[in-house]
């Protein structure tokens, strides 16, 4: 990305900022060290299928997954959605309006990003927008053959980042990762509610919490500064229950993705350039490196048992790309 984002990358997170499925990143070992066990064992057959175009801003961000094997792409510089088919050819869906400062005023990043993004199930596409400008930050709706409305606006102060929606309730949640807290707004759009300020999901100086998720009734959040995975359940009136802290020592920890075995996951660490299988009862293995093509993964998808994922080449600044693995043993 941009200077001011790799520096502050460095300086704060050690290192240096969804055919396809739930998005990704994250990994730790609270519990104990893994067990020994090689990355070739986990992931085989990894390759690069798709370059994206650094000059042109297409540093993939967040993804969501649709039928027939397509999927809905961020692009965090380039201010743009797009759709990717299953041979690999991009559509540009819509371009966002560039804020009148060119987003230097953005908090943190000092430049506009487009971020988390889903997909209900009549294939309209919720997703984020941070500029530093009241005018444009907030949760943004694209119908199909539409153009981009913003149905809620977020703090022109925040950096609204993960996203996960919730078709029962119709409730969109979005990890604000400079406030430090969650926010809960009506999938139909209206006024932003904060449903959880809880103090583990803050900054320590860069970007607190990041990928969301919905998993059995609770919120699944990250928190890259603090290099945690955080659990809170939505009680019977749809609040925020009691916090837990299922993982930690997740460094540069951004999106991440269940595999569908329990609580097990697949983490994209992205100053670390890794990705790992974080299993349930929290030890970890890294199952892909840079050796693999990874250029600072951002989000990791899962279909069976095929992993791809997302890389933005935010610090390599080097092939923004999608790698295709194949997960043998989980």
């Amino acid at each position: 990305m941009h200077k001011s984002f790799a520096a502050a990358a460095l300086a704060t997170a050690s290192l240096a900022v969804v055919g396809l499925q739930p998005a990704s990143a994250a990994v730790s070992s609270p519990t104990g060290s893994s067990p020994t066990i090689s990355a070739a064992a986990v992931a085989s057959r990894a390759r690069v299928v798709t370059h994206f175009d650094l000059a042109s801003g297409q540093q993939p961000e967040n993804v969501a997954l649709a039928p027939g094997g397509f999927a809905y792409v961020t692009f965090a510089v380039g201010r743009q959605v797009a759709r990717i088919a299953p041979d690999g050819t991009m559509r540009i869906l819509a371009t966002m309006p560039a804020p009148a400062d060119g987003g230097s005023n953005t908090p943190v990043l000092g430049f506009p990003l487009t971020s988390g993004i889903v997909r209900d199930s009549h294939g309209t596409l919720y997703f984020l927008y941070a500029t530093g400008t009241a005018d444009l930050t907030g949760v943004w709706r694209l119908r199909p053959g539409g153009t981009p409305q913003r149905i809620a606006a977020l703090p022109a102060t925040g950096v609204p980042n993960g996203l996960a929606l919730d078709e029962r309730s119709g409730n969109l949640y979005i990890a604000d990762s400079v406030l430090g807290m969650i926010w809960r707004v009506p999938k139909s759009g209206g006024p932003a509610k904060a449903w959880s300020t809880a103090p583990e999901l803050a900054s320590t100086g860069f970007l607190g919490a990041n990928g969301l998720k919905l998993r059995g009734g609770a919120v699944w959040v990250t928190n890259l500064d603090q290099g945690t995975m955080l659990r809170i359940p939505v009680d019977r009136r749809g609040g925020a229950g009691q916090l837990q802290t299922r993982a930690t020592g997740l460094t540069g920890i951004d999106d991440f993705a269940f595999t569908g075995r329990g609580d097990q996951f697949l983490a994209a660490l992205n100053g670390p350039n890794t990705v790992v299988l974080v299993r349930s009862d929290g030890t970890s293995k890294t199952v892909l490196t840079a050796a693999d093509g990874l250029q600072n993964p951002t989000s990791v998808a899962v279909r069976g048992s095929t992993a791809y994922v997302f890389s933005a080449a935010y610090l390599t600044q080097q092939d923004p790309n999608l790698l295709r693995a194949r997960l043998d043993r989980w």
